[in-house]
């Protein structure tokens, strides 16, 4: 879908839903040819600054266990835990990222494809209580209108007990223009603006939207879904690493986090 304009305005559930199911579907080749490598075939990679799970275990140990990856892509971070013993059932909105999920069973030649299915994170179809851990790196939950939603899907799948860990742009970010150059440094807009922000296409409708949370929103969202928040960790930018993603930069990342991961739990015996 041609570009028509860029701006900030309140676009519904159902709106969010259909724009971005077809913006990763025509976006899905372009973005598996550019950022594949870094995020390997069979790779846990939480964020642009590169903070992969083989090191930062912040699921702790999966082997045996069931394991939900919340907007998977191309299934890189569900074919690690797979490979590390974990049962993992995968889902995404984009069938296209699907098919590239498929693509790399193929050529893996295991033999032992990643269980996908395409889906909605707000109305998730598994059942009450079967998994122990769920999973999401910047899959789904800013690219829904309602992630309280989401989080309450999530805990109503998890076990007691279990464990759900997602990685989102990190709100401070909202504030200043996506630019990896030092544009990309100075305010331009509040914190505290909730707009989301919003790709028309031709037709006037919406091809992309991507919604703000601040910090404290997310604090609340998690709590009221009847999650504790368990750890946060904002990663800083590693040394040595000079890979630009979008507004993600070394430029950027020694000044300014640019990625909130949150470790939330549904207490044993709720």
């Amino acid at each position: 879908m041609s570009l028509a304009g860029v701006g900030r305005q309140g676009v519904d559930a159902a709106a969010t839903s259909r724009a971005n199911r077809g913006w990763w579907d025509g976006a899905a080749d372009e973005y598996q040819a550019e950022h594949g490598e870094f995020l390997r075939d069979a790779g846990f990679v939480w964020c642009p600054e590169g903070l992969d799970e083989a090191d930062a275990r912040l699921l702790g140990d999966v082997e045996g266990r069931d394991v939900l990856e919340i907007g998977c892509g191309a299934g890189q971070c569900g074919r690690w835990l797979a490979g590390r013993g974990a049962r993992v059932a995968a889902f995404d909105l984009s069938f296209r990222q699907l098919q590239h999920s498929r693509r790399i069973d193929l050529g893996s030649g295991s033999g032992l494809p990643l269980p996908v299915l395409q889906a909605d994170a707000e109305v998730l179809p598994f059942a009450d209580e079967v998994f122990d851990l769920a999973c999401s790196a910047f899959g789904a939950l800013p690219f829904v209108a309602d992630p309280g939603a989401v989080l309450t899907e999530v805990r109503r799948v998890l076990r007691p007990g279990g464990r759900l860990v997602f990685s989102v742009s990190h709100p401070i970010r909202w504030a200043f223009p996506d630019d990896p150059g030092p544009a990309g440094l100075t305010c331009d807009r509040s914190y505290f603006d909730r707009s989301p922000y919003v790709e028309v296409g031709e037709d006037g409708r919406p091809s992309y939207v991507e919604h703000h949370r601040t910090m404290g929103d997310w604090i609340a969202l998690i709590t009221a879904s009847e999650l504790a928040v368990r750890g946060l960790v904002e990663p800083e930018w590693p040394a040595g690493h000079d890979r630009e993603w979008g507004g993600w930069s070394p430029l950027r990342g020694r000044l300014l986090p640019g990625t909130a991961i949150f470790t939330c739990e549904r207490a044993p015996g709720s």
